[in-house]
This record gives C-alpha cells, sequence and structure tokens, in this order.
C-alpha cells in the first residue's frame, strides 16, 4: 500500500516538473504582459524575485538553462524595464541581475495571477481540503525527499 502511494506522488511529481508542463502553466501566466515578458523569460524574472540579485551564471542552475540562455532572456527582460543589471561588488568583471520595481510589479501580478489560477483549479474540491493539501504540499517539500 504505501509503495503505491509512493509510486502514485512520483508519477504526479514527474507531471508536475516536466518542461512542457511548466511552459504551457508559463504561457498562461504571462499572457498579455507584454512582449518581453513569456513563457520563456518567466522563469528568469520569477527566480531573481526569489533569490534576490544574481548573476547570470548563479542564477543558470536555478532555470536551468546555461548563462548564456539566462544573459539572452535577461536582455530581453533588461530592454523591457523589467531588471537591470548593476556591477557586482564582490566582483568587478561581473554584474547581477537585479528586479526593477516595475520587474517587481510584474512578479506580483504574476503572482497573483498564479494564485487564482490554482484556487480556479481546486474550486470544485470540499470545504477544508485545498487548504489540508496546502499544508500537506509545504511539510512534504520541507520533510521530504528534495531536503
Amino acid at each position: 500500500m504505501e509503495n503505491e502511494v509512493g509510486h502514485e506522488i512520483a508519477e504526479a511529481l514527474g507531471i508536475l516538473l516536466r518542461r512542457t508542463t511548466r511552459t504551457r502553466l508559463h504561457k498562461r501566466l504571462t499572457e498579455g504582459m507584454g512582449e518581453a515578458l513569456d513563457e520563456l523569460t518567466y522563469p528568469v524574472l520569477s527566480a531573481l524575485a526569489r533569490t534576490g540579485p544574481r548573476s547570470a551564471a548563479d542564477l543558470a542552475p536555478d532555470v536551468g538553462l546555461d548563462r548564456s540562455g539566462v544573459t539572452r532572456r535577461a536582455s530581453r527582460l533588461e530592454d523591457a524595464g523589467l531588471i537591470r543589471r548593476e556591477a557586482d561588488p564582490t566582483d568587478r568583471r561581473a554584474h547581477l541581475l537585479v528586479l526593477t520595481e516595475q520587474g517587481q510589479s510584474a512578479v506580483e501580478e504574476l503572482r497573483a495571477r498564479l494564485a487564482a489560477h490554482i484556487m480556479a483549479s481546486m474550486s470544485s474540491w470540499p470545504p477544508g481540503e485545498a487548504e489540508r493539501f496546502a499544508h500537506h504540499l509545504r511539510r512534504f517539500i520541507v520533510e521530504g525527499p528534495f531536503t
């Protein structure tokens, strides 16, 4: 029985973590947010919001790209005023990618859209079930195999 539950969870995580699943979600979330913000640039903007200023090289593993892929996407975001480059105080040769106020506002809008999308998808769940799921998901992330 326990092994079956483990397999069911592993299968669900496989679907959740697939790049195509994330790309479809990112495309839906960024719709109408401007030409520079799309399913390709969303992960860079979102990661910067989570981690704070980072170099393209340091951000690359978090978004599943190499440094040049992050740099290309960051250039699009910079041209749109969503991020800026600043000199890295610890390495004069490097630059940090930093969210601008406009970038922070875009992240807040994206997070609100994501939360609304999640809640809409759970609208048919019985009362209290979404709250219990959120609690158990957080516990799984903190105590589970990802630590």
